[in-house]
């Protein structure tokens, strides 16, 4: 029954993407049928990554969140393009998919900035520096996790945070904001303002490899904040947010401790990272990650996967009305790759997969009506489908079609008017 299951998932991912292109108006091959009404050159880039966020991990946000026939803000947007995230195997993971997203170039998995022969490769955040753009990253996850680390840093395995976490402060990435703080601070006698072995979570604890990195940051002018207050009052300049020791929640199997509760929303810590950056004139760079889409996929956690995209999708409608206000900005919202084979059944469909981790859940209520539906599982791992990518603003028509993830860094390059 698992293999029937795969397919089914894969026949329905492709169906739903294939409907959004030829609804969106645009054609496959990526040529848009009608100009985007805020074509010309981009200022400022707002990239959003769903982390594991496939076809119907967004299918069932939406039906949760605003039914059969709404609209979420991810969603509502002119143009759509499907990507293929392979890596240099068949089935990529985040550090991967994300250089190939940054860099322009396939890698293997586990790789952070670096090409497949593990020579650093330029990133887009890179070289939004370079054209003296401020730059961004925000994510529910450990800010020195995969997905952020591939824009501003190079090592050849993603377990290196603490030398990643090192790399931003010598990049001077303006705005950071997420987890990790145990990846700051040395394991002996620096705890951080987040205590060590806490009682959600006694594995967690300071460990890094790099001195005391927060130290380090405020000496080169960052302001160093740990909670929301603290986010709110910081001033513009550079801004270093550590608010977990961890991931800003605890995954866990179904039921056994899992919680999505981050201090800081996803949307705060987007509408600050947008306020700071914006003071630039020449513009900037962000790259927001919701990691939660990702991780509570990988236990089969319907529930929380789905609250999780709604948080992100939060982030997404401010990001819109920045870009109303700002209409020189392009808003990218895509997924590195898909995570946990997700697919969505009839309520009353009998499960298939049994009581392990596939087991079927549900039953969920379709909002704005009393249907329902049951998400079911193939996987606690990732899938090698296509993911799809919305886009609006300046730019947005170049995200037209499908194609390689890679395709997005060249994509962006042009929405700059930077030659490759």
């Amino acid at each position: 029954m698992k293999r029937s299951k795969r397919l089914v998932q894969t026949a329905f991912c492709l169906s739903a993407a294939a409907s959004l292109i030829f609804t969106g108006s645009v054609s496959a091959q990526g040529n848009s049928k009608a100009p985007s009404p805020n074509a010309g050159k981009a200022k400022n880039v707002i990239l959003f990554v769903g982390d594991g966020m496939g076809t119907a991990a967004r299918d069932a946000i939406r039906l949760s969140t605003v039914g059969v026939n709404g609209k979420l803000q991810m969603d509502d947007m002119p143009y759509v393009g499907l990507l293929r995230t392979h890596s240099t195997t068949t089935v990529t993971d985040s550090a991967a998919a994300a250089t190939a997203i940054a860099s322009g170039v396939k890698t293997y998995n586990g790789a952070v900035g670096v090409d497949a022969n593990k020579k650093p490769v330029k990133t887009l955040l890179e070289i939004a520096k370079e054209k003296g753009k401020s730059t961004g990253l925000v994510t529910t996850s450990q800010i020195t996790d995969a997905t952020p680390a591939a824009f501003a840093s190079h090592v050849e395995d993603r377990s290196k945070q603490s030398d990643i976490a090192k790399q931003y402060l010598e990049k001077k990435v303006d705005v950071l904001l997420g987890g990790g703080e145990d990846f700051w601070y040395p394991p002996q006698g620096t705890p951080g303002p987040h205590p060590d072995q806490p009682a959600e979570d006694p594995s967690e604890g300071s460990k890094g490899t790099q001195g005391n990195l927060v130290e380090k940051a405020k000496q080169l002018g960052y302001q160093f904040v740990t909670n929301k207050e603290e986010l709110s009052k910081a001033k513009n300049g550079r801004i270093l947010g550590l608010f977990a020791n961890e991931e800003m929640f605890q995954q866990r199997e179904e039921g056994q401790g899992d919680l999505y509760n981050p201090t800081v929303p996803l949307v705060d810590m987007t509408k600050k990272a947008l306020d700071t950056l914006s003071t630039n004139k020449k513009g900037f760079f962000l790259m927001v990650e919701e990691e939660g889409t990702d991780e509570f996929a990988h236990n089969d956690n319907a529930k929380l996967t789905i609250k999780a995209g709604q948080e992100l999708d939060k982030a997404v409608g401010a990001a819109k009305e920045f870009a109303k206000k700002h209409p020189d900005t392009l808003v990218l919202v895509l997924a590195d790759h898909e995570t946990g084979g997700l697919t969505i059944e009839e309520a009353d469909d009998k499960d298939e997969s049994g009581d392990g981790i596939s087991k079927e859940d549900g039953p969920f209520t379709i909002a704005n009506s009393k249907d329902q539906f049951y998400v079911d599982w193939t996987t606690s791992g990732h899938s090698g489908v296509d993911v799809p990518l919305t886009a609006t603003g300046s730019g947005a028509e170049l995200f037209a079609g499908v194609y390689e993830n890679t395709y997005v860094h060249d994509a962006i390059l042009k929405a700059w008017g930077i030659k490759k």
